[in-house]
């Protein structure tokens, strides 16, 4: 009777156990998943990224003056050659960079002729307020895929969206003054539609003021 009691004992506590378990095992990535879903804060994330990867990515971008004419010659083997896509999105992005000389200016952007001798606007660095994720994801510095949530993965964007109207944007203002030759890195969001891109329109991400 005794080994039955025992036996009755432990199927019950089994039971319990399974129903009520005292510990569960995950794997690391769900861990670190959890742990960031808990402490992820977009700001902060934004800022550590801003300075530490995106300030010193320029080596990842395209040369502007080698874009455009691309571009102008053939768009979907500009397209496949430079671009870069993200998902199921209709849209893609160019992480780009140059120089040129600014040939008019208004509150919304700043056009610049990246050609020598152009006085056409070629590129159109975008200067009124910044929406859209060309910054998260225009330079595949980041992946969707290690974030735990999609609020997360929109927040980052909301925040260097912001670091740019805050910090590159009104310094950009002081120096577009037509004539003025202005270097640049920046991120460009070209719909899928989009036949004309001249100009193109960039997200300024650095840009500074060269000598004529």
């Amino acid at each position: 009777m005794r080994a039955v009691r025992w036996i009755i004992a432990i199927v019950v506590i089994a039971g319990v156990c399974r129903l009520f378990p005292l510990f569960h095992v995950v794997t690391m990535k769900t861990a670190t998943a959890e742990k960031m879903a808990a402490t992820f804060n977009a700001t902060q994330f934004a800022e550590t990224f801003w300075t530490t990867k995106l300030l010193t990515s320029r080596d990842k971008t395209v040369k502007a003056d080698m874009l455009l004419p691309a571009i102008q010659s053939d768009t979907a083997a500009a397209k496949k050659k430079f671009s870069r896509s993200v998902g199921l999105s209709e849209g893609y992005f160019y992480f780009v960079s140059g120089s040129g000389r600014v040939v008019a200016v208004s509150d919304d952007e700043t056009s610049i002729a990246v050609t020598d001798g152009s006085t056409n606007a070629e590129v159109s660095l975008q200067t009124g307020l910044i929406f859209g994720n060309a910054l998260r994801d225009g330079t595949g510095l980041l992946d969707a895929n290690n974030y735990p949530n999609s609020q997360d993965f929109n927040d980052i964007s909301a925040a260097l969206n912001h670091i740019v109207e805050t910090r590159v944007l009104p310094k950009l203002r002081e120096q577009a003054k037509v004539g003025a030759k202005i270097s640049f890195v920046g991120c460009a969001e070209v719909d899928d539609e989009s036949t004309d891109l001249k100009p193109l329109k960039v997200i300024p991400i650095q840009t500074e003021t060269q000598k004529n």
